[in-house]
């Protein structure tokens, strides 16, 4: 990466971009609404399941200019942008979110929250991986905490989150996707007995998009 590469990505005039699509959110709160999906390259988290690991080296991903960037984004009927990743937060989001938000578009954040946070979003999903802890400040902004059921032990892993994000914060378990049928059983199980808990899905998958 030349210096002024280097430069231009520090301010987040380029992204490193793995894909931009168009499709319908399939996890959480908002499952089941069109929305464009940014998906940014880079991620230090590495969590052995992860369904896009090629997403973790953001070498392996052009750096593409803002103004490219947005005008992907805003060719899609939907006025609502998914950014994730690999950890998005790895970037500056900051003039990105500017621009966004003077086209008229609503923000969702995926986040580890493992990151310093850099924009501004109307929500924040807050999914936390075990090998790389949330920051308490980011955990605070989190509109949802959506946690990963791998194993039996997460569930422990999703009630210590808990712990710290705000009271209004909806709370979500999803079953591994390669563990769903062993892991939603027990999923269901604890939900009926911890009622401030919901299931999540990832429907998009059920559906065969992306």
């Amino acid at each position: 990466m030349s210096d002024s590469d280097r430069l231009l990505l520090e301010a987040g005039r380029l992204l490193p971009v793995m894909e931009i699509f168009y499709s319908i959110q399939g996890e959480g709160y908002h499952t089941g609404k069109a929305a464009s999906f940014l998906r940014i390259g880079g991620c230090d988290v590495g969590c052995h399941w992860c369904d896009a690991k090629e997403s973790w080296n953001a070498a392996l991903h052009p750096l593409t200019p803002l103004e490219s960037v947005l005008e992907q984004l805003c060719t899609f009927p939907s006025r609502s942008v998914v950014i994730t990743g690999g950890e998005p937060l790895t970037v500056n989001l900051g003039p990105l979110c500017s621009r966004l938000k003077k086209q008229g578009m609503k923000i969702y954040l995926e986040t580890s929250g493992a990151c310093p946070v850099s924009g501004q979003f109307d929500w924040i999903c807050l999914s936390p991986k075990r090998n790389a802890r949330p920051r308490p400040d980011l955990a605070l902004m989190a509109d949802e905490l959506k946690v990963i059921v791998y194993e039996e032990e997460d569930f422990g892993w999703a009630v210590e989150n808990a712990l710290m994000v705000k009271e209004k914060c909806l709370l979500y378990l999803q079953p591994e996707w390669s563990r769903y049928r062993q892991m939603l059983p027990l999923i269901v199980e604890f939900v009926k007995e911890h009622p401030g808990w919901m299931v999540s899905l990832q429907s998009h998958k059920f559906m065969n998009i992306p």
